[in-house]
């Protein structure tokens, strides 16, 4: 470029001009013009480096404020320009220290305490940030971008009202500020209030079609409202601006699980880390889509370079216990077992309950797990939609919530129940957010409920306010702390009564839970202290049957099963989680003593096939002993049990579903009574049904009378045709009997009620 003709005051002008303007070379073009004329002109050195931060040149403009600075370094803004190319840098302490020389020249610089907020955030000295952003706003009240970051420290603080209120301060002086209209939503997300979240995204979005990050919000702010087809195109035009956006990529595949698009998924997070390899939320969460897959060897894997890569995530280690469970690599386990109650204890991270329950039998520490757990999932509970209105209906107007009105275990057990209950009575009413997968009992059960609700693309909120709107008396979980649960929906208080029953074999822990439905085995009054529902004990069993459900009439023959024609075939069709090495020793101690006999298991998943196998063999068994039985429909798996000649049950975790169907068909099941409500269903099942005298109270004594009952087999004939019998006479199968005692138990909980009283613990008698 020529020199310049003008002076060199206008030559300074024209270069302020230009960068102002946004023509950041030609203005960077004009200052080293002037500098060739006059190399230690302050202003133009300023300039000059100003520039070139424009430029994303930090180091050149680092050089220049040096030079400048040379010159007058009692230059406040300087000093303060120079501590953002620093940052830039990331230079972080040099940055704070050049920002607090020009605080110290000029102590009412509002810049400049705005910039130091800025680095003290990137040193995540989060309340020395906020105190700094403060004094900005003490000087100068409308400075738009400390408003903003003191939104951003705020709610990284979590103090999240206070967040929206600068946000709020903000959007009043500029409205129309995109980036801060996103950071409004993100707190208004936080909040839980997804709806104004997701008009705040939506607003910045008018404002700036192609902001790529407010598009990857908004796709949040839909997938909390279980909008996933809609949360999945914005993440998708969020990825079309912004293809190597690993964040959005991750949240894709979040979106694709819910949508059980599973191998979709797997590709989102792989796109994922190939941009981003120590992205420790997509390897945790590409670790969950294995297990979903049952692929737990690579979900291990998965969950463990998560862990190395962020030792502090919230759920990683939770997961990778999971996994190690089940799929039975006992060696991890018992590494992980003493690690897993100091998770809890300490809080060291959040342990899923269901993940515990296959851990310990410690009452208290599923308490103190369920707590915590609940805690971090709904830090604050919703204001309740129920006001207290007494509802005056001619019937007692119930609503059962699951996602497993479908072919699932649960529908297995429960259809018959709704289908019994006395509508002279009682209204009853599905709420069901599981898959609609065309099944027979799927059909089945739409058509016993007075009601039937599909809420899969409804919001939490917006379930609870319908359930609310139909004024239900008394609302029913049947889903607890177990796969694809949605709690918070009865965290909103839509009923005057809310109760957990069924799915989950536990505490929740939760404020919002009014009752728990059991029996005096598997919780007994004493175990009231564990639990923050009242206890209510039915008379015989918690555990609902289904008196309706079908056997297929033709059983296979022994080598179609592949089992031996005349061994002895020891069965458990409990999921592998549920197989623990005590329990497996005995196992194979009972093959060793009986000669040619076989032990039946489930063919849940290839890892714990393969470890399974590996057990047996240290264990000097041949693993061809062991055979896996694989997925039929359940008309035909109920048939094969016939195949089998003894139910040998887990601990600490028994059997459930699986021990009734194994009684239903007419296979005597041997338990071992544990320490909690897991531990102890299979011991009310088995009393329920007359058999007391295949509960025992200790492994050893299990053992003893597996072995009894395999070496004699008059005594197995005997309790063989004391079990057929029973069948059609005790309590265990009698649906309508059961269906009296559950109805018998919502209206003790509704005259509690109605008189004011707060919920108590109670055993219902048996209607006469």
């Amino acid at each position: 470029m020529p020199e310049i003709a003008l002076t060199l005051p206008d030559a300074f002008k024209r270069a302020a001009a230009a960068y102002h303007a946004g023509r950041f070379e030609e203005a960077e073009a004009l200052c080293r013009a002037i500098l060739r004329r006059k190399g230690n002109h302050f202003d133009t050195l300023h300039l000059l480096a100003v520039v070139r931060s424009g430029l994303g040149r930090p180091q050149e403009a680092l050089a220049s404020y040096e030079k400048a600075l040379a010159i007058k370094p009692d230059h406040a803004e300087a000093l303060n320009n120079r501590g953002v190319a620093l940052q830039d840098l990331k230079r972080f302490d040099e940055a704070l220290a050049s920002y607090d020389a020009a605080l110290a020249i000029k102590p009412n610089y509002a810049e400049g305490f705005y910039n130091r907020g800025n680095v003290l955030q990137e040193l995540k000295r989060l309340q020395d940030a906020l105190a700094s952003y403060d004094k900005a706003l003490a000087i100068q009240p409308d400075h738009l971008n400390a408003l903003n970051n003191h939104g951003v420290t705020l709610r990284a603080l979590d103090r999240l009202e206070e967040a929206l209120a600068s946000y709020e301060k903000a959007l009043a002086i500029a409205p129309r500020r995109a980036e801060v209209l996103h950071n409004r939503g993100n707190a208004l997300r936080d909040l839980r209030r997804f709806e104004e979240a997701l008009a705040s995204y939506e607003k910045a979005l008018v404002i700036a079609p192609h902001y790529a990050e407010a598009l990857n919000s908004r796709g949040n702010a839909l997938s909390d409202l279980k909008r996933f087809e809609e949360a999945l195109a914005s993440y998708d035009k969020a990825l079309a601006l912004k293809p190597s956006y690993a964040e959005a990529l991750n949240n894709r595949g979040v979106a694709l699980r819910s949508l059980k698009r599973f191998e979709e998924a797997l590709a989102s997070y792989g796109k994922a880390l190939a941009i981003k390899p120590d992205y420790a939320e997509a390897l945790y969460n590409r670790g969950n889509v294995f297990s979903e897959l049952k692929r737990f060897d690579e979900a291990l894997v998965s969950q463990e370079k998560a862990l190395a890569i962020k030792l502090d995530h919230p759920y990683a280690f939770s997961a990778l216990a999971d996994s190690a469970l089940k799929s039975c690599d006992w060696a991890r386990t018992a590494e992980l077992e003493g690690e897993l109650r100091a998770h809890v204890t300490q809080r060291k991270s959040i342990i899923t309950p269901f993940t515990l329950l296959g851990y310990w039998s410690d009452s208290a520490l599923q308490l103190k797990c369920a707590s915590n757990f609940i805690q971090d999932k709904i830090p604050t509970v919703p204001r309740p939609l129920w006001n207290g209105t007494a509802y005056r209906h001619e019937r007692l107007r119930i609503a059962y919530l699951s996602a497993g009105f479908n072919r699932s275990a649960m529908a297995h057990l429960i259809a018959e129940l709704f289908e019994l209950h006395d509508r002279s009575r009682f209204e009853v009413i599905g709420v069901s957010y599981g898959i609609d997968d065309k099944s027979e009992v799927r059909s089945r059960i739409i058509k016993s409920f007075d009601q039937f609700l599909d809420v899969r693309q409804k919001a939490d909120g917006d379930v609870a306010k319908l359930l609310n709107d139909l004024e239900v008396d008394i609302a029913i979980d049947l889903m607890g702390y177990t796969q694809d649960s949605r709690f918070e929906i009865l965290a909103h208080r839509p009923a005057p009564i809310q109760i957990s029953y069924l799915g989950y074999p536990g505490t929740m822990a939760a404020s919002f839970i009014d009752y728990v439905i059991a029996d005096k085995i598997v919780l007994p009054f004493d175990q009231q202290r564990f639990y923050t529902e009242k206890l209510v004990q039915l008379p015989d069993c918690y555990l609902v049957t289904d008196s309706q459900c079908k056997v297929a009439d033709r059983t296979p023959t022994r080598q179609e099963g592949g089992l031996p024609e005349d061994g002895f075939v020891f069965c458990c069709f409990n999921n592998n989680y549920k197989i623990t090495a005590p329990v497996f020793d005995v196992w194979m101690r009972l093959l060793q003593a009986i000669a040619g006999s076989v032990l039946w298991l489930l063919g849940d998943n290839a890892g714990a096939q393969a470890n399974l196998r590996k057990h047996a063999s240290a264990r000097r068994v041949d693993p061809a002993r062991l055979v896996f039985a694989g997925r039929v429909p359940p008309e035909d798996h109920l048939a094969r049990h016939r195949l089998a000649d003894i139910f040998v049950d887990t601990l600490p975790y028994n059997g459930h579903t699986t021990a009734s169907d194994a009684l239903w068909t007419g296979l005597p099941v041997l338990t071992c009574c544990g320490e909690t409500f897991v531990g102890r269903v299979a011991a009310s099942i088995l009393h329920a049904v007359g058999l007391p005298e295949l509960v025992t109270h200790s492994l050893v004594e299990y053992e003893a009378l597996a072995l009894k009952l395999a070496s004699e087999p008059a005594i197995l004939q005997s309790i063989r045709r004391k079990l057929d019998h029973n069948r059609s006479h005790y309590p265990l199968f009698d649906t309508d009997r059961f269906r009296r005692h559950m109805e018998a138990a919502y209206l003790r909980m509704w005259e509690i009620w109605q008189r004011g009283e707060n919920p108590r613990s109670f055993m219902v008698e048996p209607p006469r």
